[in-house]
């Protein structure tokens, strides 16, 4: 089944392809919207009235706030020193605060925040906090404006 029964969803989540998404033990508020082909992990949450669109990761441990946009395709990484066997494997949580834009294709590298009402550029890989109603673009992300 690819909506747990150890979901905690608000009677008003839509998610309109129900058989094309992977989500247990995640979290999700009043009126989020989940597009298909979407994987969102236990020990994660989404706040009420975000959108998460198509082919996007939502790993353990990220905790996304409210009125947040997340693209097309965006992923999220929980694990700063990744390898096949690691007895020390340690979980990054990331932090989105309300309000921000994530565009399409962006990477959020662990262990960041992601300040109010700040604005991802599609593509970018984030490897550092964003300021609240701070701007980034690029590959590593660098801020373009507030």
């Amino acid at each position: 089944m690819p909506i747990a029964d150890s979901c905690k969803l608000a009677p008003t989540v839509r998610i309109p392809f129900p058989q094309l998404v992977n989500l247990y033990g995640c979290e999700l508020g009043e009126n989020v919207f989940v597009g298909p082909f979407v994987e969102i992990q236990r020990g994660s949450s989404v706040g009420r009235d975000s959108r998460v669109q198509s082919h996007t990761f939502i790993c353990e441990g990220i905790h996304i706030g409210e009125r947040v946009f997340v693209g097309h395709g965006v992923i999220f990484i929980n694990d700063r020193h990744p390898r096949a066997n690691n007895p020390d494997w340690k979980l990054e949580e990331t932090f989105v605060e309300d309000d921000v834009s994530i565009g399409s294709g962006a990477i959020i590298m662990c262990g960041l925040r992601l300040g109010a009402g700040g604005r991802i550029g599609c593509g970018a890989v984030v490897t550092h906090d964003v300021a609240p109603g701070e701007s980034v673009v690029g590959v590593p992300a660098r801020t373009f404006g507030r």
